[in-house]
């Protein structure tokens, strides 16, 4: 039997590919659309944090920023607290770009759940949630006792 871990990995891989294929029809690659999305839930956060959501390197997050921002997506401002920090923020234009990549998700997570019934579909997403809460848990753990 496949383990867990393997399986979710796999899953998750199988995703990432399927929605890359429908995002680039509109010439959105997968880093840039990762970014706009964890920009979409935490708008105003800074590059620093948005590496940590993303977990790259921040040296990363400056380069796909500039190029995000190059494109007309993503605007820095400056931050009141901190002069040397930047608030990262959606144009409009990105926003309707998440719009159109919205139904994109929408039908990819369709094809991915057929034959599962929307029961199963609703325990699937409850167990899951109870899993990265688990792990959430025991990482913040970790942390703390790391210091």
């Amino acid at each position: 039997m496949e383990s867990l871990g393997s399986l979710i990995a796999d899953t998750s891989r199988m995703m990432r590919r399927s929605f890359d294929g429908r995002a680039r029809s509109i010439g959105v690659t997968r880093p840039q659309w990762q970014v706009l999305v964890t920009l979409a839930r935490h708008e105003g956060i800074n590059q620093g944090g948005l590496a940590e959501q993303l977990d790259v390197e921040p040296i990363t997050v400056c380069r796909m920023v500039d190029r995000l921002q190059d494109a007309g997506l993503v605007e820095r401002r400056a931050d009141a607290a901190d002069r040397r920090s930047w608030r990262l923020h959606l144009t409009d234009r990105a926003h309707s770009l998440l719009e159109q990549l919205r139904p994109m998700a929408q039908a990819m997570m369709d094809d991915a759940m057929e034959g599962i019934e929307p029961d199963e579909r609703i325990r699937l997403i409850a167990m899951l949630e109870q899993v990265r809460h688990n792990l959430s848990r025991k990482l913040t753990e970790q942390a703390a006792a790391n210091g």
